[in-house]
C-alpha cells in the first residue's frame, strides 16, 4: 500500500463494519438495578406521560407507512429497516430504558410517506434525516436527499407510488451535514446538473463545511461516533433504541454533487418552478452552514435542522467545534418574529412536525428560552467561579420548560451542554494550577490505586457503593483501576455494570448510546474491525487540495521527520494548480499556486490520478510505472517524505489505555 493510498484511509464519513462478539452470561447485558428502577419509577410521576401529542403529529397525515422493508445496496446488503426496532410496539417502557426515552423512540417509529399540506410531503424514518418534497408547476424541489443514495432511491420511490412522476428539477441542501446531502445521486443524475437541467441550491460555505468538517481528526471522530450512535450496538430494549434525531444512519452509498447556486444574502426570496421561498441563512450554531426557509404560498416555516423534537447537542461526542447557543437563541427569536404568526406548519430536517400557528409560537418560544436559559445560566456560574462539572451538576431547565417534550434531552445532553458552553468561553483549563498540568489516566490511575491501598481494596468499597446505586462514581474509580491495570476482569466488569445502569437511566439516546458501547468494550475489549470504511467518492473529489495537504501533515511522524529538510513542488496538471512543499523542523508546511526553483524534485499529475490512489484504484508506485505520475529531480526524496506518514487505526482504544508512542 503506497503512502498515498494510507492517506486517504483517514478521510472516513462513515464507520467500520466489527466482528460479533459472542456473550457469556458473565458478560451479557444485566437486568436494570433497584436503584434505576427507582429512579424509573420517580420519573414517571414527573413526566408528563398523558401527554399523547407527539404520537398524532407523528402520524398525521401518512399516505403509506414504509413498515419493516429492508433497503438493500448493489451487493444485496441491508442499508435500512426498521424490523429490528419491532420490540417499541409495547408503550410501557422496560426497566432498561429511561421511560422518556422509551416514549420518544417509539414516536420515531412512525415512518412513510406524509403529506404535510398541499403540494408538500415528507419521507420520514427511513434514514436518520426526513427528505421534504415540494412540487412545483413543472417538477420537483427535493429538500435533503437523505445519507445515502440507497435510502433516497427508496424515498422517492414511494412518493412517486402515489403522485405524479415529475421530474426532480431542483434539489436544496439546508446544511453541510452529511445526511442531508449523501443520498443526492438518488435523486438526480449529475449529467442533468452539469448540464443546468437540475440546480442545486445550497447555503454559503456549503462546500468548505460539507468537505472539511471530518478530515483533520476525522479519524477520531469516526471513532468516537460509534459510541455516539450506538452504531455497533444491537437494537434492542438493553442496547440501542434510538438516536434521537432519528433510529440511526442508513448504511449505503455517500455521495455528493457541488451546488450551482448558493445563498449568500441574510436573507433572500427565490421563486422557484412557481414555489416561492424565503431562504434566511443560520450560520454557527447546528451546523457551520445552514439556512431555514419559509414557503409563504402554504404558510409553511421549515426550521432545517435549527429546530427539532428535541434539544440538540452544542458538542456532539464525536466531536466537533462547539457550537454556540447564544446564537442559536436569537435564531429561534428571528424565525419567531418573521414567521410565527403567518406560520400554519412547521416542519423540521429530523421528527415531526408541528401544525397550529399558536403551536408553533409556543414551540419556537421553548425552545428559545431552553437554548438562552442554558447560555445564560451557565455564564452567569462561570462569572461565579464555578467550572464546567460543578455547573453541570447545578442546573436544570426550570419546570416550566421540562414540561415541554421538545426541550428533552433526547439527542442533546444537558450537563454536556453546560460542559460545552464553559469550553467554548473558557476552554479546557478549569483555572486550578493543579489541573493545568494533570498526570494522564495511566499514571493518574497508578497513583490513586498506591494511595487507596491499591486495586483490591478499591474494588471492594466500589461493590458496596454500586449496590447503594453510585454509579457515577464507581465508573470513575473502575476506570482508574483499569487504566492502571488493564487486565483487572473484576474492575472491568464492576466498571461495566455502573455504566450499564447510567446507560439504562440516561434520558438522551447518545448518552445512552456511549454509556452502553463503553459497557461492551468494559467486558469484551475493543471491537476488531473487519473492514475499513471508505471516504465517499464524490465527497473526496471535492476536497480542496489545500485540505489534503494540511491533512498529509498531520499525518506526518514528527520524531521520524526530525532533522530532514525535504522541499516537493507538485504540479496538478488538469487543474492547473501548483503547490510547494516543505518539510522542515517536522513540520510539514504547504504554498498554493507557487513553485521553489530550488526544489529537491517535482511531482506531476492530475488531480484525477490523486483521487484514483486516495480512493485504491491504483498506487503511487503503479502511476509512475504507467507514466502518469512524473518525478523530475530527486525521486528518492518523494518516497522519503511519504515513508513519513503514518497510517491511523480505524479503531483504537476509549475505555482502557492506548498505546504508547
Amino acid at each position: 500500500m503506497s503512502a498515498l493510498t494510507q492517506w486517504a484511509q483517514g478521510l472516513l464519513l462513515g464507520g467500520c463494519a466489527v466482528m460479533a462478539t459472542a456473550q457469556t452470561p458473565a458478560t451479557a447485558p444485566k437486568d436494570a438495578s433497584a436503584s434505576t428502577r427507582a429512579i424509573h419509577h420517580s420519573l414517571l410521576a414527573q413526566l408528563p406521560m398523558a401527554d399523547k401529542r407527539s404520537f398524532a403529529d407523528a402520524e398525521r397525515g401518512l399516505i403509506e407507512a414504509f413498515g419493516d422493508q429492508v433497503i438493500l445496496d448493489a451487493k444485496n446488503n441491508p442499508v435500512w429497516s426498521l424490523k429490528p426496532y419491532g420490540f417499541l410496539a409495547a408503550e410501557t417502557a422496560p426497566d432498561s430504558v429511561n421511560p422518556a426515552l422509551w416514549r420518544h423512540a417509539r414516536a420515531n417509529m412512525a415512518n412513510g410517506l406524509f403529506q404535510v399540506t398541499e403540494r408538500i410531503y415528507q419521507v420520514r424514518g427511513v434514514d436518520l434525516a426526513n427528505m421534504t418534497i415540494i412540487e412545483g408547476d413543472s417538477g420537483l424541489i427535493v429538500i435533503d436527499p437523505l445519507t445515502t443514495v440507497e435510502v433516497a432511491q427508496a424515498a422517492l420511490a414511494l412518493y412517486y407510488k402515489h403522485r405524479p412522476q415529475k421530474p426532480v428539477n431542483t434539489v436544496i441542501y439546508t446544511h453541510s451535514h452529511v445526511d442531508h446531502f449523501g443520498g443526492v445521486r438518488g435523486v438526480v443524475q449529475g449529467e442533468d446538473v452539469a448540464s443546468g437541467k437540475v440546480k442545486i441550491i445550497a447555503p454559503a460555505g456549503f462546500m468548505q463545511e460539507a468537505t472539511s468538517e471530518n478530515v483533520i481528526a476525522g479519524n477520531a471522530m469516526s471513532r468516537r461516533s460509534l459510541y455516539q450512535f450506538g452504531a455497533l450496538l444491537a437494537p434492542g430494549e438493553k442496547g440501542q433504541v434510538d438516536a434521537g434525531l432519528g433510529k440511526t444512519s442508513s448504511r449505503g452509498t455517500v455521495t455528493l454533487i457541488a451546488p450551482t447556486q448558493l445563498v449568500t444574502q441574510p436573507i433572500e426570496t427565490h421563486r422557484i418552478d412557481g414555489v416561492d421561498i424565503v431562504f434566511e441563512l443560520t450560520p454557527g450554531a447546528e451546523a457551520p452552514a445552514e439556512m431555514i426557509m419559509y414557503y409563504p404560498q402554504f404558510k409553511v416555516l421549515n426550521m432545517a435542522e435549527i429546530a427539532s423534537q428535541t434539544f440538540h447537542n452544542l458538542l456532539p461526542m464525536r466531536g466537533a467545534q462547539v457550537r454556540d447557543g447564544l446564537i442559536w437563541s436569537k435564531y429561534f427569536s428571528q424565525a419567531l418574529g418573521r414567521y410565527g404568526a403567518d406560520s400554519q406548519i412547521m416542519i423540521a430536517k429530523h421528527n415531526w412536525p408541528v401544525w397550529g400557528s399558536a403551536d408553533i409560537q409556543k414551540f419556537l418560544k421553548v425552545q428559545r428560552d431552553a437554548y438562552k436559559f442554558l447560555h445564560d445560566q451557565t455564564l452567569r456560574l462561570i462569572n461565579y467561579g464555578y467550572i464546567g462539572t460543578e455547573i453541570a451538576d447545578m442546573l436544570t431547565l426550570p419546570a416550566s420548560l421540562a414540561q415541554d417534550w421538545s426541550t428533552h434531552l433526547f439527542y442533546g445532553e444537558l450537563k454536556h451542554n453546560n460542559k460545552a458552553t464553559y469550553q467554548r468561553y473558557l476552554g479546557y483549563y478549569d483555572g486550578n494550577p493543579a489541573n493545568l498540568h494533570a498526570l494522564p489516566p495511566v499514571a493518574a490511575g497508578k497513583k490513586a490505586l498506591e494511595y487507596m491501598g491499591g486495586s483490591e481494596a478499591v474494588i471492594q468499597r466500589a461493590r458496596q457503593d454500586l449496590a447503594q446505586g453510585q454509579y457515577r462514581w464507581v465508573a470513575q474509580v473502575m476506570s482508574q483501576v483499569v487504566f492502571a491495570e488493564p487486565q483487572n476482569q473484576a474492575a472491568r466488569q464492576l466498571g461495566a455494570d455502573a455504566l450499564e445502569q447510567m446507560g439504562y437511566q440516561a434520558e438522551s439516546a447518545t448518552a445512552r448510546n456511549a454509556f452502553l458501547q463503553g459497557a461492551f468494550e468494559l467486558r469484551h475489549g475493543m471491537p476488531a474491525p473487519m473492514n475499513a470504511g471508505t471516504a465517499a467518492p464524490d465527497v473526496l473529489r471535492a476536497l480542496p487540495l489545500d485540505l489534503y495537504f494540511d491533512y498529509l501533515a498531520v499525518r506526518i511522524n514528527g520524531d521520524k521527520a526530525a532533522g530532514k529538510k525535504i522541499v516537493l513542488n507538485w504540479r496538478f496538471t488538469d487543474t492547473q494548480q501548483n503547490f510547494v512543499l516543505n518539510l522542515e523542523n517536522s513540520a510539514l508546511t504547504h504554498s498554493a499556486n507557487t513553485q521553489d526553483a530550488h526544489a529537491d524534485a517535482t511531482v506531476s499529475l492530475s488531480r484525477t490520478m490523486l483521487d484514483e490512489i486516495s480512493l485504491n484504484h491504483t498506487s503511487f508506485a503503479a502511476a509512475i510505472q504507467s507514466g502518469q505520475i512524473a518525478i523530475a529531480g530527486e525521486a528518492e526524496k518523494v518516497s522519503e517524505l511519504l515513508g513519513l506518514v503514518e497510517v491511523f487505526p480505524t479503531m483504537f482504544p476509549i475505555v482502557e489505555p492506548r498505546p504508547q508512542r
